[in-house]
């Protein structure tokens, strides 16, 4: 059993995985993260019944400018994606992400072309049709290199089954 963090505190070890999401670890279902350099490894929710991801993120030259240096199109891409991970892995049955509705991101340090880098996102509150999230990319020294902040719509389908969303 492991212990997440969120952001720069512990939060204890993961008390269950909601579903089971493995099928979406490694590229998370998106072609283009794995394209860039950047892998998830492991999910999962804390004792708060809020959910968390992990990964990797390797820079490859599709990435990157002509320097070496991640575009920051591509942090927004693996923040967005790390986010909607983790609020996805605290859904129950077939409830999921339906839509990023606002979402910011700030880059504090370059990320460079082959270097290694740790990806994290973190549920921070969840509702009936929103959720608000975060993530962040870290460097080998556990420096920030960008981080953001999302809220999500989500699609919760009534008990009929017919995929629409039930009031709340």
């Amino acid at each position: 059993m492991s212990t997440p963090t969120h952001g720069d505190a512990t939060v204890g070890p993961v008390s269950n995985r909601v579903k089971d999401m493995d099928r979406w670890l490694g590229n998370g279902g998106m072609e283009l993260i794995g394209t860039v350099g950047a892998s998830f490894d492991d999910y999962g929710v804390d004792g708060e019944d809020l959910g968390w991801v992990t990964g990797i993120f390797t820079p490859l030259q599709p990435a990157c400018n002509p320097h070496g240096i991640v575009q920051a199109g591509v942090h927004g891409l693996l923040l967005d994606a790390a986010m909607n991970f983790a609020i996805n892995s605290a859904l129950p049955g077939r409830d999921r992400t339906k839509a990023t509705l606002e979402m910011k991101i700030e880059t504090m340090r370059p990320a460079l072309l082959g270097e290694s880098y740790r990806l994290r996102g973190d549920v921070v509150r969840m509702a009936r049709q929103i959720a608000y999230s975060e993530a962040t990319v870290r460097d080998k020294e556990d420096q920030v290199v960008s981080r953001s902040t999302g809220t999500f719509m989500l699609h919760r389908p009534d008990s009929s089954g017919n995929g629409s969303a039930a009031a709340g």
